[in-house]
């Protein structure tokens, strides 16, 4: 178990779909996506197997939940540098997202 002052640690924020592209280079099918988090974070991107499920034609516009603050990897030719949530589901990763619109870089409790 984690203490409260850990989950605290972990910053969860909403930001928009703004690109995405094939990530080539990565081990399973994946998606490069580009997300606007407002003015205080910019864009970011991030590597997102979840290519079983939506088209790139689905995810621009769309907004997402993504923990902004893990040390960046690269995955494939992507440096990922926000991780977006989602439920690992049994017809494939469910992405999270607000039922209704919110500022880019809206925090997450």
């Amino acid at each position: 178990m984690i203490d409260i002052n850990d989950f605290d640690k972990v910053e969860v924020r909403v930001g928009t779909v703004v690109d995405v592209k094939e990530n080539k280079k990565a081990r399973h099918p994946a998606y490069a996506v580009t997300i606007d988090f407002g003015p205080e974070i910019g864009l970011k991107k991030s590597s997102a197997q979840i290519t079983d499920l939506y088209t790139p034609e689905d995810l621009m516009g769309t907004q997402v939940v993504c923990c902004v603050n893990l040390q960046p990897m690269h995955i494939g030719s992507v440096k990922s540098e926000v991780r977006i949530l989602g439920s690992d589901s049994e017809q494939g990763v469910v992405l999270l997202r607000p039922t209704m619109p919110v500022k880019n870089g809206d925090r997450i409790f």
